[in-house]
């Protein structure tokens, strides 16, 4: 998302953590701290979605190297709320949902779950790297 839609959209928060392990759980309560303060009750859905867009970006992108960061955005768009996380990127690997989900498997339906849960979602490549966001009704 770039800083124009964001502005556009309602900035309710931006924070940028490392991109460690340890900035998934920050991201979701920074999350939910925002949604709440912008009335939001119900906060699960979003605290989900950001853990598995930050766990991605720090396991396959280059934010997960040392010195990497990870920004999480939060906007209000009315009836809606959009969550985007920005990351490094990756020469070698682009968000994308595998054909044929094994329920079985331990990993590997974050973005399933983002597309399943989500109002809607998507991806792009941007200055400031590789931005993948989701929208969620506000309840």
């Amino acid at each position: 998302m770039s800083a124009e839609a964001v502005s556009a959209l309602g900035l309710l928060g931006r924070v940028e953590l490392p991109g460690v392990a340890g900035s998934i759980c920050t991201a979701r309560r920074y999350v939910r701290g925002v949604l709440r303060r912008s009335g939001q009750r119900d906060t699960y859905d979003a605290e989900l979605l950001v853990s598995e867009l930050v766990s991605n970006a720090v396991r396959h992108s280059e934010s997960g190297r040392a010195g990497g960061l990870v920004t999480v955005a939060v906007a209000n768009c009315g009836e809606s709320v959009q969550i985007a996380v920005t990351d490094s990127g990756s020469a070698t690997c682009a968000p994308r949902i595998p054909p044929g989900q094994d329920e079985g498997a331990e990993g590997g339906r974050g973005l399933w779950l983002v597309r399943e849960l989500s109002l809607s979602w998507g991806w792009h490549e941007g200055a400031a790297g590789r931005i993948v966001w989701f929208r969620l009704a506000r309840r």
